[in-house]
C-alpha cells in the first residue's frame, strides 16, 4: 500500500500479480483524482460557509472550530486503521464503501438543521475520508507499475492535492454567495456520484492480503486519546482550564497516547511502526508537519471570520484574498524540493520556513478595522505561504524518504495524520484561547455596543495570531535541533520517493 501528501509520494513495490497495467489506467487516474479533490477541499471548503453556517444554525463562537475539527480529527485519527482495512478488505470495495459515505454524510450535513447534526455530519465524513484516501493511494500505486507513468500519474496526483486546499476557497466562496453554504456540503454528493460510476465500471478487485490484520487495540488507544486532547483543549473555552473537563481529558489524552506507544512496540500488527519515526529526519519532519497543520488552519480560520465579519468580505472576495498565500506556498515548496534540499538539506531551510511563518503571523496581529487589503493583509498573507512552503514540501519529503518498502504505505499515513492532527489540536486551542480574549475584552465594557464587539473579536484573532507565532518559533527551536546537517542521502533499497 502507498500513500501521499501535498507533494511527497512514497510507493511500494507492487506484487507480482499487479505488474501488468490496467490498459484503461488512464481514466482510472482521473477516477481516482476526483476523489482525491473531493476529499484535499472538504479540508477548507467549509471554512468560507462556517460565518453563514453559524449565523443559520445559531451556534456559538466557541462551537465553531468542531465544524473544522470533527472532520479533521476523524479523518486524521482513523487513516491508518484506514489503510489496513483496504489491505484486509480489498481496495476496490474500500474505495467504493469510502465514496458512498462521504457522499451520504455529506448530504445530511448539508440538510443539517442544527449545530449537533453538523458536527456529526462531518465526523463521518472523516471517517469514510479515511477509509477513502488510503484505498486511492493503493488503487493509483497498484495500476501504474511502469516507473515513468507512475511519475506521471503522480504528478498528476500531487498536484490535485497541492491545489485542492485553493480550489476549496473559492469553491466554497462561490457556492455560499451564489447558492446557500448548504451546498458547500451538498456538492461532494456530485463529486462522489462520478467518481464511484467510474470505479466501479473501471476498477478491477485486487488480491486482498490476508495476513494483514487490524490493531483494534491501537485504533482504540489513538483515536480516544486524540480525541480526549482536542475535547481538553476545547472545554478550556467554556469550563476554564482549571476545571477536571479540561485538564482531566488532557492528561487522559497524554495517557492514552503513551499508551499506544507502548503498545505498538508489542503488537503483531502495529497500525504505526515506531521504527518509522525514530530516524532524527524522520522525526524532525513529522513535529514539522504538526506545527504548519496546526498554524494553517488557523490562519484560514480566525482570517475568514476578519474578512468576512470585520471587513464585510463576500465569501467569493474572501476565497480571492487566500489565493497570494497559496501562491506563495506553491512557489516556496518548489524552490525548496528542487533547488534548496538536495543542495544543502532541511536543517537551515526548514527553521527559515518557520522563522518567516512566525513574522508573517506577527505581522496579522496588527490588522484592524481600517485595513486595507494591499497594503496591509496580501503583504503579511505572501510572506505566511512562503514560510509555510518552506516547511512543508521539505517535511512531507523526509517524513517519508528512506523508509524500508514495507513501511512505505504507513509511514505516509503518518504524516496525513499529523497534519490533521495538527489542525484540530491547532484549530481547538487557537479557537478557546481567541474566544477567551473576546471574553476578557467584553468584560466591564457594553456587550451591546458594536464598537466594542467589533473591537473585541479584533482582539480574539490577534490573540490566536500571536500563539500561532509561538507555535512557529518552538518549531524553529525543534527543527534546528533534531534536522541533520546537509543533503539527505537516499538508500538505494527504501521504497522509491516521488517529488512534486
Amino acid at each position: 500500500m502507498s500513500q501521499t501528501s501535498l507533494g511527497t509520494t512514497s510507493v511500494s513495490a507492487p506484487s507480482p500479480s499487479e505488474t501488468s497495467p490496467p490498459r484503461r489506467r488512464w481514466w482510472i487516474l482521473a477516477v481516482i483524482g476526483v476523489a482525491q479533490l473531493m476529499v484535499v477541499l472538504d479540508a477548507t471548503i467549509v471554512n468560507i460557509a462556517l460565518p453563514s453556517a453559524q449565523k443559520d444554525l445559531g451556534f456559538s463562537d466557541g462551537d465553531r472550530q468542531w465544524i473544522v475539527t470533527a472532520y479533521a480529527l476523524a479523518f486524521g485519527s482513523l487513516l491508518l486503521l484506514g489503510g489496513r482495512i483496504a489491505d484486509l478488505f480489498g481496495r476496490k470495495m474500500t474505495f467504493l464503501v469510502g465514496l458512498v459515505g462521504f457522499a451520504g454524510a455529506s448530504a445530511i450535513g448539508g440538510a443539517a438543521v442544527n449545530f449537533e447534526m453538523l458536527v456529526t455530519a462531518r465526523a463521518v465524513q472523516g471517517l469514510f475520508g479515511a477509509l477513502l484516501a488510503p484505498a486511492a493511494l493503493s488503487l493509483l500505486t497498484t495500476t501504474f507499475t511502469d516507473a515513468k507513468e507512475r511519475a506521471k500519474a503522480f504528478g498528476v496526483y500531487g498536484a490535485i492535492a497541492g491545489a485542492g486546499g485553493a480550489i476549496g476557497l473559492l469553491l466554497g466562496g462561490v457556492l455560499t454567495e451564489y447558492l446557500d453554504w448548504r451546498w458547500t456540503l451538498y456538492v461532494n454528493v456530485a463529486f462522489a456520484a462520478v467518481a464511484f460510476v467510474g470505479g466501479a465500471l473501471l476498477l478491477t478487485r485486487t488480491v486482498r492480503d490476508k495476513s494483514s490484520k487490524i490493531d483494534v487495540p491501537g485504533a482504540v488507544l489513538v483515536g480516544s486519546g486524540l480525541f480526549s486532547l482536542v475535547y481538553g483543549f476545547s472545554n478550556a473555552e467554556s469550563h476554564d482550564w482549571s476545571s477536571v473537563q479540561t485538564w482531566g481529558f488532557l492528561a487522559a489524552g497524554a495517557i492514552l497516547l503513551a499508551a499506544f506507544a507502548w503498545w505498538q512496540t508489542r503488537a503483531t500488527h502495529p497500525l504505526l511502526p515506531l521504527r518509522v519515526l525514530l530516524d532524527r529526519n524522520r522525526g524532525a519532519s513529522f513535529l514539522s508537519v504538526l506545527i504548519i497543520g496546526a498554524g494553517m488552519f488557523g490562519v484560514f480560520l480566525f482570517l475568514t471570520y476578519y474578512l468576512q465579519q470585520s471587513l464585510g468580505y463576500t465569501p467569493v472576495k474572501t476565497g480571492l484574498a487566500f489565493l497570494p498565500m497559496i501562491a506563495g506556498l506553491m512557489l516556496a515548496s518548489t524552490m525548496a524540493t528542487t533547488v534548496l534540499i538536495p543542495r544543502i538539506g532541511p536543517k537551515p531551510v526548514v527553521p527559515v520556513g518557520m522563522g518567516i511563518a512566525a513574522a508573517a503571523m506577527i505581522w496579522l496581529t496588527g490588522l484592524d478595522l481600517d485595513s486595507t487589503y494591499t497594503a496591509h493583509i496580501m503583504p503579511p498573507l505572501i510572506v505566511a505561504g512562503l514560510g509555510m512552503g518552506l516547511i512543508m514540501a521539505p517535511a512531507m519529503s523526509l517524513a517519508t524518504d528512506g523508509v524500508a518498502t514495507e513501511d512505505a504505505g504507513v509511514a505516509s499515513a503518518a504524516v496525513n495524520t499529523m497534519q490533521q492532527v495538527g489542525g484540530s489540536l491547532g484549530t481547538a486551542l487557537l479557537n478557546t484561547l481567541a474566544t477567551s480574549a473576546v471574553t476578557n475584552y467584553i468584560d466591564g465594557r457594553n456587550p451591546k455596543d458594536p464598537v466594542v464587539l467589533a473591537q473585541a473579536s479584533l482582539e480574539g484573532y490577534s490573540t490566536a495570531y500571536w500563539w500561532s507565532a509561538a507555535l512557529f518559533a518552538a518549531g524553529l527551536i525543534i527543527s534546528v535541533l533534531l534536522y541533520r546537517r546537509g543533503a539527505p542521502v537516499h538508500n538505494p533499497e527504501s521504497a522509491p520517493t516521488v517529488h512534486m
